[in-house]
């Protein structure tokens, strides 16, 4: 008999007192056991970094602290990327130090890499977390994005590499994903440059071009919504103008890899004009969002409406 596959958990943390034992909490409370836990301290200036040494300390057969030298901070990336290299696994999982896995994300995932060994990814639904703070008062705020293709089978490149790039689907995340460790021996790690905004983004783009991804209707995590969380909602300008950097490194990788998938390539340029240009792109887009919903109501009040414009 095979002994049990072991995961490598990474909790990145910067300045994460008030949640990290909580996410650590739920990392115990997995029902699949065999696992280790790397707490990977971004240079935290709180007493964040105190709670993991004490954990280190307390189960050193589970838990490791790491930091970079000098305790800098460097960014979420190469933070990521500093647990990776230290990983001993056979796959390996993210969890943010403000958010929570559910019980069972670890087992259920693990069966599904048993049915489906192929896939380069297994990620499901994450629930977006505002009632946390008012469990009572405000659990209808919680919601979930809808996944954009069907769920609990394979995704083949390039499905959701377009997904990615329109950005209207709910994309893996680091909390709900996990990821066989011969993936990041093919593609590499997350890239240092992307400190924060997109990091995910962009290594998320290098795992869905490289093979099928299994995407299951499971909820394994809660992503919890605060003022200090690292996603932030923008104005549509400030939206493309902060987008250009990861659209701009989508093209040159593309380019490296010598992916000429025309559909994606087009999707791709389309993306870096609006960048290019954040004041127009606002106005061009809900223009075409107006226009796509006038052919919907033509089509479904004339039923060969689009026979006849032909």
């Amino acid at each position: 008999m095979n002994p049990p596959a072991l995961v490598s958990v990474i909790i990145i943390f910067l300045n994460g007192e008030a949640f990290i034992e909580e996410a650590i909490a739920s990392v115990f409370a997995q029902t699949y056991s065999t696992w280790e836990l790397l707490l990977v301290d971004d240079g935290s200036t709180d007493g964040s970094s105190v709670i993991a040494q004490q954990y280190a300390q307390q189960y050193p057969d589970k838990v490791r602290y790491l930091e970079h030298d000098a305790h800098q901070n460097r960014g979420m990336s190469a933070a990521r990327n500093l647990g990776i290299c230290h990983a001993n696994s056979d796959y390996i999982g993210f969890l943010d130090a403000d958010d929570l896995w559910l019980p069972d994300k670890l087992t259920q995932q693990l069966e599904i890499f048993k049915r489906f060994p192929e896939a380069v990814m297994v990620y499901g639904r994450t629930l977006i977390w505002h009632s946390w703070a008012e469990p009572t008062r405000s659990p209808q705020r919680d919601y979930f994005y809808d996944l954009g293709v069907s769920a609990n089978s394979l995704v083949y490149p390039t499905r959701l590499f377009q997904q990615l790039l329109k950005n209207k689907h709910q994309s893996p995340m680091t909390c709900n994903a996990l990821i066989p460790r011969r993936v990041f021996e093919e593609i590499g790690q997350f890239e240092d440059a992307f400190r924060g905004m997109y990091e995910d983004q962009v290594f998320f783009s290098k795992v869905v071009l490289c093979g099928p991804v299994y995407v299951a209707d499971n909820c394994w995590a809660h992503y919890r919504q605060h003022a200090q969380s690292c996603s932030v909602k923008n104005e549509q300008q400030s939206y493309y103008a902060l987008r250009r950097p990861l659209v701009t490194w989508w093209k040159q990788y593309l380019s490296d890899q010598g992916i000429q998938d025309a559909d994606v390539i087009q999707l791709v340029d389309q993306e870096l004009w609006r960048c290019r240009h954040p004041r127009i792109a606002p106005v061009l887009v809900r223009l075409q969002y107006y226009l796509d919903r006038m052919k919907y109501l033509l089509r479904s009040l004339v039923p060969d409406f689009t026979q006849r414009l032909s």
